[in-house]
């Protein structure tokens, strides 16, 4: 894929259609319950008739798709986990053995495991190979890869989600596998937001006193070596990010263009859905938010976007493990919507809402 080719495919990308978000809002209007009442759960129902052009959206199967790739600036010290556990947890998700995958499994979603990066050679039939490079290179003594490299793992991006479609998926959830990520997402959130690398930087999977300072050190190196341009997400990418960073972008771009309501994991997943959304601003429509990362970056990226985590569990897992519980409250959504009565359907005279309906204090 070329600058121009993804110019192009971007192009394409439209937002929910509106004349349908409309009709939902008729509908949940209809129904017998007081308006606006089920909350957000209602926005989500009409979000969702705005993605798919139906009244009714079934949101299954869902499926989590993790991009696993290894990070260069580990050689810095800035993660308390070796590089192989990369490899170890990739293996582990097609197993079901993960945090995010065993509840998965649990649930019935679907698992994809993608290689866009691990730096390790392996014979894993269940993970997909989209292998670009054994890893990144160390983001404190150069760019992370390539112009060329960044457009590879966005395309790879692009077509997981376009895959996903042609399976029958209908809800996607995007995560990740890749020790030193935090270090990339934090680099990459700082140049695009303008924040400080002290403001958007956390502890991770955990570390030292010793250990976090030299984190938020290498981050500010990383930045001034690079000098990323911050008005472009792809240069930004390609300097300070990594190829997951770069895949799950191009997978957030492929759900819009899908026409697929993807769900957001945490931090990480945050910092690709913002290089996604300053790419394309239509993209945003297809996102639905999971769960307020620990993490401190967390809020200035879901902010930009527009999103409002379902939940506030106080997770730092990563791996997409969030996209799970927030598929269940996605289908409950779905769920009412299909299944509750109207007024008409359940013998209810609803005249006593007239005056509520006319005014500004709810919404739908």
């Amino acid at each position: 894929m070329t600058d121009r080719e993804l110019r192009k495919y971007i192009e394409g990308i439209q937002p929910p259609d509106p004349r349908a978000m409309e009709r939902a809002r008729a509908r949940q209007l209809s129904l017998a319950k007081p308006p606006g009442s089920l909350g957000r759960l209602e926005d989500i129902a009409v979000r969702l008739s705005g993605i798919s052009g139906l009244d009714v959206y079934d949101p299954r199967p869902a499926c989590v798709t993790v991009f696993c790739a290894d990070n260069g600036v580990t050689e810095e010290g800035v993660s308390s986990a070796p590089r192989s556990v990369t490899l170890a947890q990739a293996v582990n998700m097609t197993k079901g053995l993960t945090g995010m995958s065993s509840m998965a499994k649990h649930f019935g979603d679907l698992v994809t495991v993608v290689d866009v990066g691990i730096d390790a050679s392996f014979d894993c039939p269940r993970i997909t190979d989209r292998k670009i490079a054994r890893g990144t290179a160390d983001i404190a003594k150069g760019p992370a890869m390539t112009k060329d490299q960044a457009l590879a793992a966005v395309r790879t991006g692009i077509e997981m989600a376009s895959l996903a479609k042609k399976q029958g998926v209908r809800l996607l959830g995007c995560g990740e596998m890749g020790i030193g990520n935090t270090t990339t997402s934090s680099a990459v959130l700082s140049v695009l937001t303008g924040l400080e690398p002290e403001q958007v930087t956390g502890r991770g999977g955990g570390l030292t006193d010793g250990a976090f300072a030299r984190k938020k050190q290498v981050i500010r190196r990383a930045i001034e070596l690079n000098r990323p341009d911050p008005m472009d997400p792809l240069d930004t990418l390609s300097k300070l990010g990594g190829f997951d960073l770069a895949a799950m972008c191009g997978f957030y771009l492929g759900a819009a263009n899908e026409r697929l309501p993807v769900v957001v994991d945490g931090f990480i997943s945050v910092v690709a859905a913002l290089c996604a959304f300053r790419l394309c601003g239509a993209c945003a429509g297809y996102m639905f938010p999971s769960h307020s990362s620990f993490e401190p970056g967390y809020r200035a990226a879901a902010r930009e976007i527009g999103l409002e985590p379902f939940l506030d569990l106080g997770m730092r897992l990563g791996e997409g493990s969030g996209c799970v519980p927030a598929f269940r409250i996605i289908e409950a959504a779905c769920a009412f919507t299909a299944g509750m009565a109207s007024f008409a359907e359940a013998s209810i005279d609803d005249a006593y809402l007239e005056e509520i309906r006319k005014g500004d204090h709810f919404t739908v």
